[in-house]
């Protein structure tokens, strides 16, 4: 029997980046693919507790199975291991994200929340993300390195409750010039909810942001980024900042 690989994402089951994950996933064994239904981006690691949740079949092979499911990306990773996966998944993999998760991205993308909860299920797992959010992007620059950090994690393994957060320049692959273990770039949102009117005149507030970031130091993700490699950042859910534990101690204890 194949080792059993468990595919999700935060664009929807029908992504081209998806796709391309699945190509290349099953080069090193089978697949269930449980993905949303639609573009389900930055909702992070929610989950849907108010709600059924519903299931569908799109296709089945003997080495390839897509499911559809209406919640959220780490619903559909929980709903996967508990119900649609015959046996264990060696190997949890979220995207390929159309649009970078880099720096602060981590903390509102879907991909990512997805993969972090694969990680507190104990598997290894890896967020795929390229930094282009068009939905024909090309995704051959991803090919190679996608292909290499799978491969390593399958022979040598993870950290136990460590996601790798993994980010493609949108380059040609000729470009790439290599993986870089980074540390997530100190970076921000800068959000404004702008009014507007509907056509019956009644106002409405749609979100828009620029994303802001002078943390361009060798070492983080974003200087390895826009220097042509790929970043790769060890990613956990606590966020502990360990290093004020005592100092606050002597405040509150």
């Amino acid at each position: 029997m194949k080792p059993l690989l468990l595919i999700t994402n935060d664009d929807g089951y029908a992504s081209k980046g998806l796709r391309t994950l699945c190509d290349i996933a099953l080069e090193f064994g089978d697949v269930v693919v449980m993905a949303p239904e639609g573009n389900s981006s930055c909702l992070s690691h929610s989950l849907t507790p108010n709600r059924p949740l519903r299931v569908r079949t799109v296709s089945e092979s003997e080495r390839l199975k897509i499911y559809a499911c209406d919640g959220t990306p780490a619903d559909c990773t929980k709903m996967a291991l508990e119900n649609f996966c015959p046996t264990r998944p060696v190997l949890a993999l979220a995207g390929i994200n159309h649009g970078s998760n880099s720096s602060i991205n981590v903390h509102y993308s879907g991909t990512m929340g997805a993969a972090i909860e694969a990680s507190l299920n104990g598997l290894n797992s890896i967020g795929f993300s390229l930094l282009s959010h068009s939905a024909d992007a090309d995704f051959g620059g991803c090919i190679e390195p996608v292909r290499n950090i799978i491969a390593d994690v399958l022979q040598n393994g993870l950290p136990v409750g460590i996601a790798l957060n993994v980010n493609i320049p949108y380059i040609p692959a000729s470009e790439i010039k290599g993986l870089k273990v980074c540390r997530a770039a100190q970076s921000n949102w800068h959000d404004s909810y702008q009014q507007r009117i509907d056509p019956v005149g009644r106002p409405y507030w749609w979100l828009t942001g620029k994303f802001v970031c002078d943390d361009l130091q060798p070492g983080s993700d974003e200087w390895a980024l826009r220097n042509g490699y790929v970043s790769i950042v060890p990613t956990c859910t606590d966020f502990t900042h360990h290093s004020s534990i005592q100092q606050l101690s002597r405040r509150y204890e």
